[in-house]
């Protein structure tokens, strides 16, 4: 994973169900090649224990396109000892300017989930 300090992309799992942290939840981010239609897989990680997964991309490798970050909930929650409704949750977002800062927070329940654009 590239360094943290570098990350222009940032994320935040909390578990709103226990009001805690996603702790050690396993992430993919992946882009668009707009070429072939497929999604390249960029880094694959796990939320640290304050629900934050820090150096996803370096500035270098965040250019224009389509990404997702796909979030592993069922596994998460079946770690817990629960069942989820959801068994992923992809976030999928464009990026124009890759030289502005992005976090994109995650808001789980086992039965929901909320996300949205911070900075």
């Amino acid at each position: 994973m590239a360094a943290a300090e570098s990350s222009p992309l940032t994320t935040h799992v909390l578990n709103t169900s226990d009001g805690v942290p996603g702790a050690k939840m396993a992430l993919s981010l992946h882009r668009l090649d707009t070429k072939l239609m497929i999604w390249t897989m960029i880094t694959v990680g796990t939320t640290n224990e304050d629900g934050r997964c820090p150096g996803l991309i370096n500035q270098e490798t965040f250019i224009p396109g389509m990404y997702k970050l796909r979030f592993e909930t069922g596994l998460y929650w079946e770690g817990l000892g629960k069942t989820s409704f959801y068994p992923y949750v992809e976030i999928v977002f464009t990026i124009h300017n890759p030289t502005q800062k992005f976090h994109l927070p995650l808001l789980i329940s086992p039965f929901s989930y909320s996300t949205y654009r911070g900075n």
